[in-house]
Order: C-alpha cells, then structure tokens, then sequence
C-alpha cells in the first residue's frame, strides 16, 4: 500500500512537502513517482526517482520547483515543492514502478496511492 499525504491550502509562491508511505512490499524494489492530475485534465508525470534515490526526472514544468528524495530505511517518498503556483493545483499521487527503466506514463506503473489535494491560492 501507498499513503500519501500533506497536501493543502497555501498561497502562491508558498511550499509543501508531500509524503508518501510504503507499506507491505520491498521498498527498495521499486522506482517511486509522483503524478498530478488536475480538474478536467489528464493525470501528469510530475518526479521520479530511481531505487536507490540518486538519480531523479522531472516535468519541465517542475524542474527547479520540485524536488523529489526517498528514504529508504522509513519506507518514504517525498516531494518538496517550492514555488507553487495557482497552475500546481491537482489531486498529487504517489505511485510505485518494478520495471528496470524510467517511466513518465501512469501505464508503467504498478500501485498507487490514494491521492493527496494541493491547493494553490493567487
């Protein structure tokens, strides 16, 4: 299972860290994303990481924002956003990958978490 959580309310150019929580399988067998789907809109690629946290990927619309980081001995997935802007507003998922590669697409991953809301007021 994935529980993500801290999403809210918070102003422009505001801050967040979400957190996403694994539980129930070997976390250090998946590479780990966070994806946004916003009202209306298609879910997004919005950060992953690699299984052993040092190599990152990021949207563009992102990069430089976001920061995304794992702790692997609490089970952890985090994304720290910086920034914010009223356009980050979406429903945030954390969602797991087994797969060998890096993938930007919802198909290539494997579980997912419930979704967190970030709000972002102008």
């Amino acid at each position: 299972q994935l529980q993500a959580c801290g999403g809210g309310l918070v102003p422009a150019g505001g801050s967040l860290r979400l957190s996403c929580a694994a539980s129930g399988r070997t976390f250090t067998d998946y590479r780990m994303g966070w994806f946004r789907q916003a009202p209306g809109k298609e879910r997004e690629f919005v950060a992953a990481i690699n299984k052993i946290g040092d190599i990152t990927y990021y949207a563009d619309s992102v990069k430089g924002r976001f920061t995304i980081s794992r702790d692997n001995a609490k089970n952890t997935v985090y994304l720290q956003m910086s920034s914010l802007k009223p356009e980050d507003t979406a429903v945030y998922y954390c969602a797991a990958r087994r797969g060998v590669y890096h993938s930007t697409v919802s198909a290539g991953y494997d579980f997912w978490g419930q979704g967190t809301l970030v709000t972002v007021s102008s």
